[in-house]
């Protein structure tokens, strides 16, 4: 089985439906990875449909394939996709790494100044973050909103980040800032635009040599023909 067996789009009030069983396999996946991430409500899941703020994949034959949602903290100043969940009899499809894409790409649409971040221990996650253009940083370069940290006293790892003062825990902070990467493109549109100016120079150059190299022969001819 593949991604290319899937549709992956915005979810909307058709597919509310779906929300009870997203919710049921996200505590179930949480309680088997033994984080004790507290469980959402199928009215929150089905409200972020409602609001454009999720994406959900479906099999070619209608079924429930995978979901994410976005969460907006500081006013909307930063962003994070979250519950992440990929149906159990369709995962090692590489479906959730078309998900994390879509609702990535779906967050930069609606939010584009938005600093979009993530907490994790699952290595996969980091690495289709890293392929986004995720980067690791500390936790204090995430939101300092009370209420989003509020959402890590389920988890069994709470006390640990209580005794680091929220400033380390077991999950990786990983961030995409787009400032970050405005400035990183201005860098690269710079350093080729300074490139393509020393080449020019450098033909410029090279076509004056030439212009000189002929001269000098025909001045040299000349010399012999006296």
């Amino acid at each position: 089985m593949n991604s290319n067996q899937f549709i992956v789009i915005p979810a909307n009030q058709s597919h509310i439906d779906y929300a009870e069983q997203i919710c049921e396999e996200m505590a179930q996946s949480a309680k088997a990875r033994g984080t004790g991430i507290a469980r959402r409500k199928s009215e929150y899941i089905a409200g972020k449909m409602l609001e454009g703020k999720a994406v959900i994949a479906l099999h070619k034959d209608g079924r429930w394939a995978g979901f994410c949602y976005i969460e907006t903290w500081s006013h909307g100043q930063y962003v994070a996709n979250s519950g992440l969940i990929v149906n159990p009899i369709f995962r090692e499809s590489g479906l959730a790494k078309s998900i994390k894409k879509r609702i990535f790409d779906l967050s930069r649409t609606k939010f584009p100044e938005a600093k979009i971040f993530g907490l994790t221990t699952g290595f996969a996650v980091m690495k289709i973050n890293s392929e986004l253009g995720y980067e690791p940083v500390p936790y204090s370069a995430l939101t300092q909103d009370e209420s989003f940290w509020k959402g890590c006293e389920s988890c069994v790892n709470f006390q640990i980040l209580q005794s680091k003062e929220k400033k380390n825990c077991l999950c990786t902070a990983m961030l995409w800032n787009p400032v970050d990467k405005q400035k990183k493109l201005q860098n690269k549109i710079e350093l080729k635009q300074s490139a393509k100016e020393r080449l020019q120079r450098m033909k410029k150059k090279q076509s004056l040599l030439k212009k000189f190299q002929i001269q000098l022969k025909k001045t040299i001819k000349k010399t012999h023909l006296f």
